[in-house]
């Protein structure tokens, strides 16, 4: 037999068929789908746990049972009930049906007292024992329902007694201020009793009157430049009082210190009295009375002939026209007397004095006010203390912009400024006729239809671009109506007790009268004998 020749070619692959691969393909896919499947089960399975565990956390921290969240929850129906209840409880009682309410709230705490024994026990509530509370609950919820016990009802009844509250409050803060400005004006029994016990001194002691003459030494110190000149306008004695003892109490050199006192015919001979009686650390005290000014008539002095007037005497003394529209602050008599206008007359009252500080009579004084008399007021005739640190204190609050003759002359933006502690320049104060420009304005407003209230918005007219500002320490304000910074009340060299609330009243404020008080001497037999205290 013949061998076949050896064959060195490479043996041929072995082919599989097209069947077999589609079937390991097959395979191969279906491990892999199962694979996936399971990695992507066990995912979403965590994810569900981490779910359950955040809304079980969230249920315990709000209370929330599993029972809550039924669709037939027997405890939030209850629930649901009682929330209802309450408000409906608030609106019966604004319709004044107490009996209503009553009801309902004794309905109310049988059904949290139902929820409250099912929450010791951990039990839920079953239909059986809550059936009568919601039956019950639901009867008076509908009886609500028929007296129009709703959210509008209740807002309307709401904004109705809102409106009748703040009438209330509008009423009661208008007598407020009327009962306080009444009682600002009155004269406490305790000074009227010091002025008639002292006008009979004065009469019955000679002393006095020679002690207050004093000869030709005092006559030249009242007209002595080289001296500092204060001037106080005030019928009242013990409030002058204060002010001079604090001035005399806090000068370095109070000999070199004169006083004028400007008073009316009343309290002419109780305020010389006074000061016959007391030295004041030897300061030099002159006492005048303006009724006896030559100078001041009617016609000259606009004020007095507005007093002479029907329709202003109507105004501020019988408060019967316009119908009492307007406040009461404004109809203050005070504010046409002439002890609060002369202090646009000091160059006529003072003829021979070239610079005066002026004080109001509810100042105190706590340094030495010397330095004021060396003050450069570049020419100006009034240095005062400007108070615009606010809005409210600038020209437009004080005068009516809506005239033209104060729109065309004045910036509504101008800062006020204070009087009550004021140097007057009276040589410039002549030379620029200052009281000349004082009657011009005060005839212009003979109707008050440039300003209402006081002295301040025509001397805010009159020095109008001849106020030359002073460093604010000079004069703190606000004593007499509001809360003043402490440390501005240490620093300030005079302090202003402004407002109604002044330190000689009942309703003066108590946190600052002693401040006033250190300058009365209580122990004194008259002030005793008057029950000044």
């Amino acid at each position: 037999m013949r061998r076949r020749p050896v064959d060195f070619r490479r043996p041929a692959r072995r082919r599989f068929s097209k069947v077999f691969w589609f079937t390991l393909c097959g395979v191969l896919s279906l491990i892999g789908f199962a694979l996936f499947g399971r990695e992507r089960g066990s995912t979403s399975t965590s994810a569900m746990v981490k779910s359950y565990y955040r809304c079980n956390k969230f249920m315990e921290g709000i209370n929330i049972t599993e029972e809550m969240l039924s669709p037939h929850s027997i405890t939030r129906q209850l629930n649901d009930q009682i929330a209802l209840a309450k408000a409906l409880i608030v609106i019966a009682k604004e319709s004044n049906n107490l009996q209503f309410a009553w009801e309902l709230s004794g309905q109310m705490r049988h059904s949290q007292l139902l929820l409250s024994n099912a929450a010791t026990k951990e039990i839920p509530l079953t239909g059986t024992e809550s059936e009568i509370a919601i039956r019950d609950m639901a009867f008076l919820l509908y009886q609500a329902d028929q007296l129009h016990y709703d959210s509008a009802t209740l807002i309307m009844r709401l904004k109705s007694r809102i409106e009748s509250l703040q009438e209330l409050v509008r009423s009661v803060s208008e007598k407020s201020t009327k009962y306080g400005q009444i009682a600002a004006e009155e004269v406490p029994k305790s000074l009227y009793c010091l002025g008639i016990t002292l006008t009979v001194e004065w009469f019955r002691n000679t002393d006095f009157q020679k002690k207050l003459k004093g000869g030709n030494q005092i006559a030249d110190k009242l007209k002595d430049n080289s001296l500092y000149h204060f001037c106080v306008f005030s019928d009242n004695i013990l409030a002058t009082s204060v002010v001079v003892n604090s001035t005399a109490s806090n000068s370095i050199n109070p000999n070199l210190v004169v006083f004028h006192i400007v008073t009316d015919n009343i309290n002419y001979a109780p305020m010389n009295a006074w000061f016959s009686m007391n030295t004041f650390c030897g300061l030099t005290i002159e006492v005048q009375n303006f009724e006896a000014f030559s100078w001041l008539n009617a016609s000259y002095v606009p004020v007095l002939k507005q007093l002479q007037d029907s329709d202003t005497q109507n105004y501020y003394f019988s408060g019967n026209n316009d119908d009492s529209q307007t406040p009461i602050k404004y109809r203050n008599p005070k504010y046409l007397s002439m002890l609060n206008h002369l202090r646009f007359y000091i160059p006529e009252v003072f003829p021979s004095l070239d610079k005066v500080v002026f004080l109001d009579d509810d100042v105190v004084v706590q340094k030495d006010l010397s330095p004021l008399f060396s003050i450069d007021l570049n020419g100006n005739v009034n240095g005062a203390v400007e108070t615009c640190m606010e809005t409210f204190h600038r020209y437009h609050k004080y005068l009516n912009y809506s005239h033209p003759i104060i729109r065309a002359h004045f910036d509504p933006d101008a800062c006020g400024w204070a009087f009550g502690m004021n140097i007057f320049d009276l040589v410039e104060w002549r030379k620029r006729n200052v009281t000349g420009i004082y009657h011009y304005w005060q005839e212009k407003n003979i109707d008050r239809t440039l300003w209402k209230l006081g002295t301040l918005p025509p001397g805010l007219l009159t020095f109008y671009g001849l106020t030359e500002p002073l460093d604010p320490h000079w004069h703190i304000l606000g004593l007499g109506y509001t809360t003043v910074d402490q440390q501005l009340l240490k620093n300030g060299a005079v302090l202003h007790f402004n407002g109604n609330s002044k330190p000689w009243l009942k309703i003066g404020m108590g946190k600052y009268k002693l401040l006033w008080d250190k300058y009365v001497d209580y122990s004194q037999p008259i002030l005793q004998q008057c029950n000044v205290h």
